[in-house]
């Protein structure tokens, strides 16, 4: 993984880096869904990184990035950063929301984290590119897509057990899974970002989650990001 420093990942000054209107991004979004990859390509994981996004007001954005060891899910770094945002609101845009305060979270840690956990959806998204993948084709990283929420996509019935996991499906196109994190609990919503697989993408999420709901990294990231 490159972070950023000074400049967007892309190579550009942050002034230029990010589309102000709807129409750029959408182009924008379908050109960097050309460079998805969705196998698995991730080495060994000795850390592993939560990222979620609040909004304290309406024009700010408070990003979290919080890194734990792996296996044992203790806390190695956190980052928070607050940040204007000049995006409008749009369904299947928010990564222009928020990803602009996450690389900057991202661009002060000094642990290099091999597996990103994204509160937000995969390709489980109308147009196959939710933030995770967005934020795994620009550092060209591992991400996953972990949506309390479900954007799109069927699923058939789902067992109540802890680890049940129904595919997602668009039609015969498999989007990600439903999966029972918690016994009893409503389900999560994963799939795969970037260099990672949708059956590796629900099984990484199993191996991140306790006693919780939510995996330990994305639920620490939305504690701070919640503030």
């Amino acid at each position: 993984m490159s972070a950023p420093t000074g400049k967007d990942p892309r190579g550009v000054t942050p002034s230029g880096a990010w589309p102000r209107d709807v129409d750029t991004a959408l182009a924008e979004q379908r050109r960097l869904r050309q460079q998805l990859l969705l196998s698995d390509r991730l080495g060994p994981v000795n850390f592993v990184a939560g990222v979620d996004v609040g909004f304290p007001r309406p024009d700010c954005a408070r990003a979290a990035v919080v890194v734990l060891r792996y296996p044992d899910l203790t806390l190695c770094e956190q980052v928070v950063i607050e940040q204007q945002v000049d995006f409008p609101y749009r369904t299947g845009l928010l990564a222009y929301r928020e990803l602009p305060a996450v690389l900057a979270a991202v661009a002060r840690l000094s642990t290099q984290p091999n597996l990103f956990l994204c509160d937000g959806q995969g390709t489980a998204h109308p147009r196959r590119f939710g933030i995770a993948c967005h934020l795994g084709v620009l550092l060209d990283c591992a991400a996953i897509g972990v949506g309390k929420t479900r954007l799109s996509g069927r699923y058939q019935q789902l067992g109540e057990q802890r680890g049940a996991r129904a595919p997602l499906m668009v039609a015969d196109e498999q989007v990600g899974y439903a999966l029972r994190s918690r016994q009893g609990c409503n389900p999560l919503y994963v799939s795969a970002g970037h260099r990672i697989s949708q059956e590796s993408a629900a099984e990484w999420v199993m191996r991140c989650c306790r006693q919780f709901k939510l995996p330990e990294t994305t639920r620490c990231a939305h504690r701070l990001a919640s503030g």
